[in-house]
């Protein structure tokens, strides 16, 4: 029988060791001021790309690890280290998934490596899915794409929100509406390639937290780009429809994805290691100051009502991880989430942040309350997690809905 671990091996430790040190030296050190400025932090992604944590390279070496644990033992290192830095140093890689999720090796290895750029010019990409009036409900997306065969160009019109690296980003993934006959099931992704005219940022959000990370709106006005750009290619497309056509005069059938949905279905076990990162650095916080807080002539961890609250948050982190490492390794060796382990992992883990990071505050009591301890700023980070890429609840229905096989609402 072969030997159950859950060890990382040596290659494994040394690059976990390498991120943590990136993220303890030169990632928390600027964290509060990036925070307090809301923008992106260029200096900090170029010193990134200058050791590799920002390249093609490192991002596609962790994608391959044959355990499956490269990507979120990279996320939890980089987000303890900050979760607001952190989104701006890997916000690229959800576009680089929902390429990767759909496109061709050609596409892949035309665009992913344009949204990196190189050391001495650094670039990001943005993912844009989410709509003013759609963003769970992916049913409602109105941005449409409308193919002009005499000239083979798509042409894209529309407005996406809550678009990490929206507007700035040198490469756009953008999701549309290609026949509204089919709702959910008529969407397809395009590539918008650098300086593409009708593209323009709309409104940048100024946010409760991670806000070291560009959020935006992204408008498209009679946007036209190549059919080459049409991730998949026009053929799949077209077959993808027919057979969604088919289905639907049947009366449903076999589900088909949509191309939203496959980036996010490969992404969600990757933000709970996120959130697993952010907790687990607001515990370790909370730790050591109740370990040298004293108050009543002894430090506070002597009290239960404090290490009882430490044990039930290193408790939560550990199993959070373990839920984690259990979705990506599956991913990874090719099984199906039978019972929506991804959508699990990023559910406990992101519910597991929001409910550390505030226990740590109120550890530190009044001085978790200000910004001279980091907690506060964990706090308000942590909250994203349990929104974006499906909220908590969206997570809930996905679950209940593959373990019933019932279309519960």
């Amino acid at each position: 029988m072969a030997e159950f671990t859950l060890d990382l091996n040596d290659d494994q430790k040394q690059v976990r060791d390498w991120l943590n040190g990136f993220a303890r030296d030169v990632m928390r050190p600027a964290a509060a001021e990036w925070d307090e400025r809301e923008e992106t932090p260029w200096p900090v992604i170029q010193e990134a790309a200058k050791i590799g944590i920002y390249s093609l390279d490192f991002y596609a070496q962790q994608f391959f690890d044959p355990t499956g644990l490269g990507i979120p033992m990279t996320m939890e290192e980089l987000f303890w280290g900050d979760a607001g830095i952190a989104l701006s140093i890997v916000g690229t890689g959800l576009a680089a998934v929902g390429v990767i999720a759909n496109g061709t090796e050609e596409q892949i290895g035309t665009w992913i490596p344009q949204m990196y750029g190189d050391a001495n010019d650094v670039k990001v990409a943005a993912f844009c899915s989410s709509e003013p009036d759609a963003g769970s409900d992916v049913a409602s997306m109105r941005t449409r794409a409308v193919y002009d065969e005499a000239k083979d160009e798509w042409v894209l019109n529309g407005t996406k929100t809550w678009a990490t690296n929206g507007g700035i980003a040198n490469v756009h993934v953008v999701v549309a509406l290609v026949d509204p006959e089919l709702g959910s099931k008529g969407h397809a992704s395009f590539i918008v390639p650098p300086n593409t005219p009708g593209l323009s940022q709309g409104q940048k959000f100024k946010k409760h937290g991670i806000r070291a990370s560009h959020t935006a709106e992204v408008v498209l006005e009679d946007v036209r780009i190549p059919g080459s750009c049409l991730l998949g290619g026009k053929e799949k497309l077209d077959e993808r429809l027919a057979r969604a056509h088919e289905r639907a005069k049947a009366g449903g059938g076999e589900r088909v994805k949509n191309a939203a949905m496959a980036t996010f279905e490969a992404s969600r076990p990757a933000v709970g290691a996120m959130a697993v990162g952010t907790a687990r650095a607001a515990y370790e916080v909370a730790l050591d100051y109740a370990k040298t807080r004293e108050q009543f002539g002894r430090p506070i961890i002597d009290n239960q009502g404090v290490a009882f609250q430490l044990a039930d948050m290193r408790t939560q982190i550990d199993a959070a991880r373990l839920l984690v490492w259990r979705a990506s390794w599956m991913a990874t060796a090719g099984k199906p989430f039978t019972s929506a382990e991804g959508s699990m992992s990023k559910l406990f883990a992101s519910e597991t942040a929001k409910k550390v990071t505030a226990q740590a505050i109120q550890i530190l009591g009044g001085n978790g309350f200000t910004r001279e301890y980091p907690v506060e700023r964990m706090h308000r980070d942590a909250a994203i997690y349990t929104i974006f890429e499906g909220t908590s609840e969206i997570q809930r229905l996905v679950i209940a809905r593959t373990l019933s096989g019932m279309p519960i609402r």
